[in-house]
């Protein structure tokens, strides 16, 4: 595999661009490597400046759920752009996209466009805060809601200690109202909420952690979450920013049957633009600007473009439900083939699958927290990755991240894949 242009790519990137990259996961410390310069992709495929062409299972961290560049979205984007990129003011696909995201969640009775999952994020905890008149939230150690400074914190020397900052420039008491649990473990929430009595906000959850890894929650857990925050009178938010129009249209709430006070969206919603979306009870959303006291505003939320492509894959899956079974089906699939390569080499490697996300972690297992996640052996995972990309398979940078199958992904590409996965093919 020839990869010199991405290494002169790179080196050149060094100088203009911390890293060489916009976004840490991509500069592939996690595996050793040089990073790859992608050139174009479609479908199913990755294309490098090299020339060298990948089956993709990162799709663009989760966006991608229909494949790369699907022609009904570039074309429905082709338009828009001819109408204009932006304008600072409401138009006709905000509504339509809202819409769509009422029907297909329920409990979003109101939803605010904004930029990326980050920002949802954050949005929806400080409304949270100016619902309840609290100032406390809780997190879980493990679950990543974007890089704000509330949230970019680990848990400290016990699971019930105020969180510390777990980055440079971040001051202590930006995160001095952040509590940090426990995930699977309701022991760790009813504690906190014990411990801070009337004082917590919101409970902030990915319903199915993407960001450790995929942990799935143990059977009752977010039902638990669910029934704590009622009796508290705290708000249930759910980071669907990965889950979101993945694991079925609907998302995880309808997946586990579980309906939070608040949702973030992401990816998928835009469409693979950036785009992304808070929203739930309209008793709650009403707190937002001009209509509440909470403030936030956007210029490029709910631009023209990002909603048109949100639009467009939205009212593809909406039309195609079978999809859902479908990328689940090859989601075992290839989870099955870590099993093989597990039984037949001998590996420790222990998978998580919940529809069309998964991950092999390279350790006994089994893994269902922040602790059992990082037991993996990422030297172990490093050498997988390797096999992979050498052998036409572009696989996540790190231990730490989801492998997503998409529409595009046809069955022979997964048999592919698996024979793979299971040591057959190389």
């Amino acid at each position: 595999m020839k990869t010199k242009n991405s290494e002169r790519l790179f080196e050149e990137s060094l100088k203009r661009i911390p890293g060489g990259v916009n976004s840490p996961v991509r500069a592939f410390g996690a595996v050793g490597r040089t990073p790859l310069f992608i050139d174009h992709a479609k479908g199913s495929h990755i294309t490098d400046v090299d020339g060298n062409r990948f089956l993709d299972y990162v799709g663009s961290w989760g966006p991608g759920i229909l494949g790369h560049a699907h022609p009904a979205v570039v074309e429905a984007v082709q338009r828009a752009c001819v109408d204009g990129l932006t304008y600072g003011a409401p138009t006709k696909k905000e509504l339509q996209l809202a819409e769509m995201i009422h029907e297909a969640m329920p409990t979003i009775e109101k939803v605010r466009l904004v930029s990326s999952g980050t920002e949802a994020v954050m949005s929806a905890i400080r409304v949270a805060r100016g619902y309840t008149g609290r100032d406390l939230i809780i997190k879980f150690k493990g679950n990543y809601h974007g890089h704000s400074d509330g949230l970019l914190v680990k848990a400290g020397s016990a699971a019930l200690t105020t969180a510390v900052p777990d980055s440079k420039g971040v001051p202590a008491s930006y995160t001095q109202n952040t509590l940090v649990a426990l995930y699977n473990n309701p022991d760790s929430v009813k504690g906190l909420m014990e411990a801070y009595p009337g004082q917590v906000a919101a409970i902030v959850v990915e319903p199915v952690a993407a960001n450790m890894g995929v942990v799935p929650p143990e059977e009752g857990f977010l039902a638990f979450l669910r029934e704590i925050t009622r009796a508290y009178g705290t708000v249930l938010i759910f980071d669907e920013v990965i889950t979101g129009f993945r694991l079925g249209y609907g998302g995880a709430q309808q997946y586990y049957g579980v309906e939070p006070d608040l949702t973030t969206l992401g990816k998928i919603v835009g469409g693979g633009m950036p785009m992304a979306a808070y929203g739930g009870r309209a008793k709650i959303m009403d707190q937002v600007s001009p209509v509440g006291p909470v403030y936030q505003a956007g210029t490029l939320s709910g631009n023209p473009v990002a909603t048109t492509a949100g639009i467009a894959t939205l009212e593809i899956l909406r039309a195609h439900p079978e999809y859902y079974g479908e990328m689940e089906r090859k989601g075992k699939q290839l989870a099955e083939a870590f099993r093989e390569r597990s039984r037949k080499r001998g590996e420790a490697i222990w998978v998580n699958q919940v529809g069309s996300l998964l991950s092999a972690f390279f350790t006994a297992g089994p893994v269902r927290d922040y602790g059992s996640a990082t037991s993996s052996d990422t030297g172990a995972y490093a050498r997988y990755f390797g096999q992979m990309l050498e052998n036409g398979v572009y696989v996540a940078p790190s231990q730490f991240e989801a492998m997503f199958v998409s529409v595009a992904h046809t069955d022979e590409e997964i048999q592919k894949t698996c024979r793979l996965l299971a040591g057959d093919g190389d």
